[in-house]
């Protein structure tokens, strides 16, 4: 299976077009396309299946209570399908079976370890007042980002652990967060801030054959060594901003096969 894979677009300020790439079988959308989700409409009637996990951006200025359900309703009018603390299984042309696990995760602090998750909780307040959301009528701070975050990364284990029992393949984890500081920006290193895109599920890490994510305006593609078996491989293929020169080197014709 050959997938195409985009993050980190940004249509709400970026003027950019992607086009469908030959030989992809599914197009994996790993969150912040668009804060104003105008843009979506770009993958309307898409060619093939589209999965999406949302990102950070999608919630901008929204009562995330709300903007779940209609985030998933405007998902479900676009023909997409929205993954979140969900999975689904795809299968290819040669009959495997692909299956795609999918969730925001958000950021638990937990990085740098639990002496450290004060000091990453404070910067993360920087983020929180850009976001400028609610949940349940109070501010989407670092608590309420941390809590979530853990019942994110509770399902994503929980899910990792189900044994596959002859129903699939291979098994993708689609997340819009990073899932190691593998995948750290090399331009910002490790700094409290970090701990805001990248979560330490490195332990998670060998349950999956492929690990997707976004959240971090670079690329990356690289492996981790699982004994007795071919590595797992984590890609990002984030776009970023090119005002500020992030897009340089980005290639969205990149297929990722499976």
């Amino acid at each position: 299976m050959k997938l195409q894979l985009l993050s980190d677009l940004h249509l709400e300020t970026e003027d950019f077009a992607p086009q469908p790439v030959p030989g992809a079988d599914v197009l994996v959308l790993a969150g912040d396309i668009d804060a104003s989700w105008q843009g979506f409409e770009r993958f309307a009637d898409w060619p093939v299946p589209v999965l999406f996990v949302a990102g950070n951006h999608e919630f901008d200025g929204r009562e995330l209570s709300l903007a779940w359900p209609a985030l998933r309703a405007e998902a479900h009018r676009l023909g997409w399908t929205m993954l979140e603390r969900e999975s689904t299984i795809l299968q290819d042309t040669a009959g495997q079976r692909v299956r795609f696990v999918g969730t925001i995760r958000w950021s638990d602090f937990d990085l740098f370890g639990l002496s450290n998750r004060d000091g990453t909780m404070r910067a993360a307040g920087y983020f929180m007042r850009l976001m400028r959301a609610t949940l349940h009528g109070a501010d989407f701070d670092a608590a309420a980002v941390r809590d979530e975050s853990l019942a994110c990364r509770a399902w994503l284990h929980s899910t990792l652990m189900e044994p596959a029992d002859g129903r699939w393949d291979k098994t993708v984890v689609v997340t819009h967060f990073a899932p190691s500081l593998l995948s750290a920006d090399p331009r910002y290193g490790k700094q409290p801030g970090t701990a805001s895109f990248c979560n330490a599920d490195d332990d998670l890490l060998s349950w999956a054959d492929l690990w997707l994510h976004g959240h971090l305006h670079c690329r990356h593609d690289y492996q981790v060594p699982r004994p007795g078996r071919a590595p797992t491989r984590v890609v990002c293929q984030a776009r970023g901003l090119a005002q500020k020169g992030e897009d340089l080197g980005y290639d969205s014709d990149k297929l990722i096969e499976i």
